[in-house]
């Protein structure tokens, strides 16, 4: 038979068991204190917000991409046409893939209207000011003109191509979109002084006043459009900017009579 502990064993047991939930529960404050310490101390796990697809890695690289892209477009216009170049081939030109370009531009018409505000409009102002500087001076103006369209020209070469594509072609896209945003108001202001110029005999009365930036044109940013089949020209592959503006103007202000050579 199994032996029942007397009153005197069951009594000494019961300090045993006391103790050992005593010192259990004294325990428990002291890891429950050492994992809150531990909390206050331990840096905060860093949140990592997800990146959409084709976002820029950092804002510093931002305004890069962008210039990258508006560069891209350009060179593609220039080279085959604005209706014939997609967003993915500006993007694949600057090294970018079709998400990073749909992060900066949704359509090609937004894409249109950012370079004729941050590109275009700049330099078609610039164009405008020789006609500010020098309201008495007909031939320093168009001097000037001539050297600032070599200028432009040299200093961003996609501007001749795309000009004769899209500017002075029939049916140009960006010369639509440019009228469209600016109207004709710098080209009246430019005719009204040719005429006035003329009425008071500082330029040649046998011109039409509507083709002499046309004709400006046509004496810089041709020649300079064409430049690049020249290289294998021993005659022509010389010449350059300088030149170029200098026959302009001489040819513009003197004819092709004999005239005085500065």
């Amino acid at each position: 038979m199994a032996r029942i502990p007397s009153e005197e064993q069951e009594v000494k047991r019961v300090p045993r068991s006391t103790a050992a939930v005593k010192a259990r529960k004294l325990s428990k404050p002291a890891a429950s204190a050492a994992v809150s310490e531990s909390a206050k101390t331990a840096p905060a796990p860093a949140s990592a917000s997800p990146r959409r697809p084709g976002r820029p890695s950092g804002s510093a690289r931002g305004p890069e991409q962008r210039s990258r892209l508006l560069d891209a477009a350009l060179a593609l216009f220039a080279r085959q046409g604005i209706v014939d170049t997609t967003l993915g081939e500006i993007a694949r030109e600057a090294g970018f893939t079709p998400a990073m370009m749909h992060y900066y531009f949704k359509t090609r018409d937004q894409l249109l209207d950012v370079l004729i505000d941050e590109r275009f409009g700049p330099l078609r102002a610039a164009l405008g000011v020789p006609f500010q500087e020098n309201p008495d001076d007909p031939v320093a103006a168009i001097t000037q003109l001539a050297q600032r369209l070599v200028q432009v020209a040299s200093d961003h070469p996609w501007f001749p191509s795309l000009w004769v594509r899209e500017v002075i072609s029939d049916g140009g896209l960006l010369r639509q979109r440019m009228h469209e945003r600016f109207g004709d108001t710098h080209q009246k202001a430019s005719l009204s002084s040719i005429a006035r110029w003329q009425k008071e005999g500082r330029l040649n009365a046998g011109l039409e006043p509507s083709l002499v930036f046309v004709t400006l044109l046509g004496l810089t940013i041709l020649p300079l459009a064409t430049s690049k089949l020249w290289r294998n020209d021993p005659v022509r592959r010389n010449i350059g900017g300088k030149e170029i503006a200098r026959h302009a103007v001489a040819l513009l202000v003197q004819g092709i009579g004999p005239g005085k050579a500065d």
